[in-house]
């Protein structure tokens, strides 16, 4: 029994179904009838029941799948191990992340990478957005999700893996609550409440001094870490945008998110350095980011 008709008794044995089989292995369901029918005069005896209605498998093919399942894990876990220090993916990789959601992205991400890369090992913090670029530009970490845009000559700004639409947070009992959607030029009606010490572009983006038509928005308090922004509007002290999805890990008493009918969205991407210090194998995690994002790299370059 080669290593290729093993993979397809493992794969009908879990998926229970040829068709399924043998578009997840991308062959014909011809190619998996007969592989088991071969297997079958091997063993001597049949592995599946199988009738127009369902596949299931028989104590031989129970106890052949017991057997099997252990040994292949093995040695696919040595190919891959070997494969992956061939092509430089050993060590690592530092990455982190802005805003909850992303490190939701990147657990994900690295669960999936360290199965297929196991020389690998993938470690994920938090990076807080008033030192957004900080922990890059020390070397802590190697790579990370954050808001866009970046333009910093020393900082490469990757695909974006996600977009959300903007809303503003507001006090609970301002009269902006009571809409269904605000507007960027009702900025100029409430103090905004901006982040210090970050990029310049994203100061202009996310905290603007004027509305597009050019009305001067005032300024609240600032603040260096994001719950003092939800504790700020809850006090009545200030407005701030934010991302439609930060209702989900945010909310609490006293504040309510309104969305923008005609701000753009807030895209969060990739970033890491533009030097060398960049491990050879962050691109191939950079690959995975995107599909456990549901993305192809093609579609987020």
């Amino acid at each position: 029994m080669d290593l290729r008709d093993i993979e397809i008794f493992l794969t009908l044995a879990e998926e229970l179904h040829f068709g399924r089989t043998a578009e997840r292995l991308h062959v014909t369901p011809a190619r998996v009838s007969q592989s088991i029918k071969k297997q079958e005069r091997r063993i001597g005896a049949p592995l599946f029941d199988r009738t127009t209605r369902v596949v299931r498998l028989t104590p031989a093919g129970e106890q052949l799948y017991e057997e099997l399942s252990v040994g292949y894990r093995r040695i696919m876990h040595g190919i891959d191990a070997v494969s992956a220090a061939a092509r430089g993916i050993t060590g690592t990789l530092r990455v982190g992340y802005s805003i909850p959601w992303a490190g939701d992205v990147l657990l994900q991400a690295g669960r999936v990478f360290r199965d297929r890369n196991p020389g690998c090992a993938v470690q994920v913090q938090e990076i807080q957005f008033n030192d957004l670029l900080g922990p890059m530009r020390r070397g802590e970490v190697d790579l990370q999700i954050s808001e866009f845009p970046i333009d910093e000559p020393d900082i490469t700004a990757g695909p974006v893996v996600f977009s959300e639409p903007r809303v503003l947070i507001v006090p609970a009992d301002h009269l902006l609550a009571r809409q269904e959607t605000v507007s960027l030029e009702d900025l100029a009606q409430v103090p905004l409440i901006a982040a210090r010490q970050i990029p310049g572009s994203l100061l202009d983006f996310h905290f603007p001094r004027h509305t597009p038509d050019g009305r001067p928005i005032p300024r609240g308090p600032a603040y260096t870490y994001w719950p003092e922004v939800l504790a700020l509007v809850a006090a009545g002290l200030g407005v701030s945008p934010a991302a439609a999805r930060a209702a989900d890990y945010h909310d609490r008493p006293g504040i309510a998110f309104v969305p923008f009918r005609d701000a753009p969205t807030l895209d969060y991407g990739l970033l890491w350095p533009a030097d060398s210090r960049a491990p050879r194998f962050i691109h191939a995690f950079i690959d995975t980011v995107c599909e456990s994002a549901g993305i192809t790299r093609h579609d987020a370059d």
